[in-house]
């Protein structure tokens, strides 16, 4: 969502500085219109580095000695944060 967000702000940053020609007395729009892209790229930036954070995975491995029989026992656990994993 915030990959969104940060395109729109962008968008409406781009079309306030560069579309709108209105002179309006106490603002200036091309000024408000850049700080809008920036915002939108800062949002934007956020977003991906959420999305690769969430998307990380955990393995764990362990390896244990049956005391009855004299085996080796290994097991393997993976655990992922992704949330498309779980459907």
């Amino acid at each position: 969502m915030s990959i969104g967000t940060g395109v729109v702000l962008f968008v409406i940053g781009a079309i306030l500085t560069f579309a709108v020609n209105v002179e309006v007395e106490w603002v200036n729009l091309d000024l408000v219109g850049y700080i809008l892209m920036g915002a939108g790229v800062v949002v934007f930036l956020l977003g991906l580095v959420l999305l690769a954070r969430r998307r990380r995975a955990d393995t764990v491995t362990r390896t244990t000695v049956d005391p009855t029989a004299g085996e080796r026992t290994t097991r393997q656990a993976t655990t992922s944060n992704d949330p498309a994993s779980e459907l």
